[in-house]
């Protein structure tokens, strides 16, 4: 598989469709993240509310879940619907997740993800990646990581993306275990040193697309997350800044310009504004009088009737 060298990450309630498809009018290039899908949604739920989406480009599909059989045919049923990755989620600490037996407490059991790999792998034709933590609770060392990567590579699966962050099982919140476990960027290089024939993606506390280009120094690619949406006009650096593709960069009204169809669109057949326009709050991030489009915004999108004008409403509010 070819290395994307820049991706956003999967997020849970954030990376949804509306806002990959406002991180795509910025970038052509990136690769976007769905957010993490169980098979039991997949198989038993509303497929379309989970997988459909409008946007072009590379687009990937977290799935969650430890039943071989049951992620082979979410692969096929996402392979179905456009994307043109799947992922399998082995990173996420959450309650919820462990009690479904899935996210990071798979790093335990490398011999089960390296059956789901195969399993997945076998049901389509896209490419299949493997998300995870550098080590979960006391287990840290190089060495349970490498085990980790052996095992699953031994059976084909040669793209890993690693949240340099080991995971706490136990104690910590999703929240915290985002924040208190220390980035370890060096366990990463080291992987990629001692594994130069897999593709290494790190992911984990990036802040910027400075930081990004001297990760890519050490590494195949990089995950960017919270800090892209937080302040996601990154995103319009991103074809020129890192793929150094020769393109404008368009302006923040350029690109709420080219959201007005899709938002009509939305609009016109059932939606809300505020599904979308919500990722949409950090446009202006550290932009003289920011914090009136964020206002403007929070306190008129969800108001019923709300269309795009709200949006050009709010953006009047920085020159007024």
């Amino acid at each position: 598989m070819k290395s994307i060298k820049f991706s956003v990450a999967p997020m849970l309630d954030w990376t949804d469709r509306h806002c990959r498809y406002f991180y795509r009018v910025m970038s052509k290039e990136a690769l976007l993240y769905s957010e993490m899908v169980t098979t039991g949604a997949i198989l038993y739920g509303d497929r379309d509310r989970h997988l459909y989406f409008e946007e072009a480009g590379p687009v990937a599909l977290q799935l969650g879940g430890s039943d071989p059989e049951d992620l082979a045919k979410a692969a096929k049923i996402g392979e179905a619907y456009g994307y043109s990755e799947i992922n399998l989620n082995c990173g996420c600490p959450s309650d919820r997740v462990q009690k479904g037996s899935f996210g990071a407490c798979l790093m335990a059991e490398p011999d089960l993800v390296a059956e789901c790999y195969s399993a997945m792998a076998e049901s389509t034709s896209l490419p299949v990646t493997i998300k995870t933590r550098i080590g979960i609770d006391h287990e840290e060392s190089y060495q349970f990581l490498a085990n980790f990567i052996d095992k699953v590579s031994d059976k084909g699966c040669n793209h890993f993306i690693l949240h340099a962050r080991k995971a706490w099982l136990s104690g910590l919140s999703p929240k915290e275990n985002r924040e208190i476990p220390h980035l370890n960027y060096e366990r990463v290089f080291e992987i990629k040193r001692n594994y130069p024939h897999l593709e290494i993606a790190l992911n984990g506390g990036v802040q910027d697309l400075a930081q990004t280009e001297l990760l890519l120094e050490s590494v195949d690619s990089v995950m960017v997350g919270r800090s892209i949406y937080h302040n996601p006009y990154q995103m319009a650096h991103v074809d020129q800044q890192i793929f150094e593709i020769d393109v404008p960069i368009k302006s923040r009204f350029e690109i709420i310009m080219e959201m007005e169809p899709y938002i009509t669109k939305h609009i016109n057949s059932g939606g809300r504004l505020n599904h979308i326009v919500k990722h949409m709050l950090g446009l202006f991030h550290e932009v003289p009088r920011s914090r009136l489009w964020r206002r403007y915004l929070s306190e008129n999108m969800h108001r019923e009737g709300a269309d795009f004008q709200v949006v050009l409403d709010a953006y009047r509010q920085l020159n007024a």
